[in-house]
C-alpha cells in the first residue's frame, strides 16, 4: 500500500505548477493545502493508477482514507474518484466509511461536494434508508457535514428523486447563518427545480420571508425570469 501512496504522491509533485497552485488557493475562504494541479491532470492521474490496482474494494477504501489522510486537495479528488469507481460493490456497511470522512477529513467545500455528489450519491440512491441519516447530519455543529447533508442529494434532486427528503433537509438546515450550508441547501433545492420546478417553487414561496437570501438566490437560479422576481420580490 506505501509503494502506490507514494507513488500517487511522486506523481502529483512531478504534475505540480506553482502558479496553479496560487490561483486554487484563491477559490478558497480556508486554508487548503495544493500541490498545484488542474482537475484534467488529476483525473488522469487518478484513472492511470486505477488501472494497476487489485480490483479489491477494501484495498481500495483503505487507500483513500490514506490519501484522505494527507490534507492535499489533489489526493482527497483521487480518493473520491476510486471511491467512486467501486460503486457497483458498494453495500450498506460503506455507509460508517464514508460518514468517517465527512467528519474527520472533509475541511473545505470542494473535498465536500466531490465525495458527496458522486460516492456518497449513488450510495444513498443505492440504500436509500440511510436518508434519516442525512437528516442527522443536518442537526450536527460541524458546517461541512451539515453542507454533505445536502449536497449528497445533488445528482439524486436532478434526477427527480427524494423530493420529500429534501424538503426535510432544507427545513432543518433553513436558518443555518454559514454561507456554506446556506449555499449547500439552496444548490440542492436549484437541482430538484429541474425536475420539480413547481413544488420548489411553492417551498420557496412559503419560506422566502425567513429564508437566507443566499440560499434563495441559489434555489431559484434555474427558474425563469418571472418566477424568480417573484421569489425575489420582498
Amino acid at each position: 500500500m506505501k509503494k502506490i501512496i507514494d507513488e500517487v504522491k511522486a506523481e502529483l509533485i512531478r504534475n505540480a505548477d506553482e502558479k496553479t497552485k496560487s490561483s486554487g488557493e484563491r477559490y478558497f475562504k480556508e486554508p487548503v493545502k495544493l500541490h498545484g494541479l488542474k482537475s484534467s491532470q488529476i483525473n488522469l492521474i487518478a484513472r492511470e493508477l486505477f488501472k494497476r490496482l487489485p480490483w479489491n474494494k477494501a484495498y481500495v477504501l483503505d487507500l483513500c482514507e490514506e490519501l484522505w489522510k494527507s490534507g492535499y486537495l489533489e489526493e482527497t479528488g483521487i480518493a473520491c474518484i476510486w471511491s467512486y469507481n467501486m460503486r457497483k460493490e458498494y453495500v450498506p456497511e460503506d455507509f460508517s466509511v464514508f460518514e468517517r470522512w465527512v467528519n474527520k477529513y472533509v475541511t473545505n467545500w470542494a473535498s465536500c461536494d466531490t465525495l458527496c455528489n458522486h460516492t456518497i450519491g449513488t450510495f444513498i440512491e443505492m440504500y436509500p434508508t440511510f436518508l434519516a441519516d442525512l437528516k442527522k447530519w443536518a442537526l450536527t455543529e460541524n458546517r461541512w457535514v451539515k453542507r454533505a447533508s445536502a449536497v449528497t442529494l445533488i445528482i439524486p434532486a436532478r434526477n427527480g428523486k427524494f423530493l420529500k427528503d429534501i424538503f426535510e433537509i432544507a427545513d432543518l438546515l433553513h436558518s443555518d447563518p454559514d454561507d456554506m450550508v446556506q449555499k449547500g441547501y439552496g444548490w440542492m433545492l436549484k437541482a430538484a427545480s429541474q425536475a420539480h420546478r413547481d413544488e420548489v417553487f411553492n417551498y420557496v414561496m412559503k419560506k422566502k420571508a425567513t429564508m437566507p437570501r443566499t440560499a434563495l438566490r441559489y434555489a431559484i437560479e434555474k427558474m425563469p425570469a418571472d418566477l424568480r422576481a417573484k421569489a425575489m420580490a420582498r
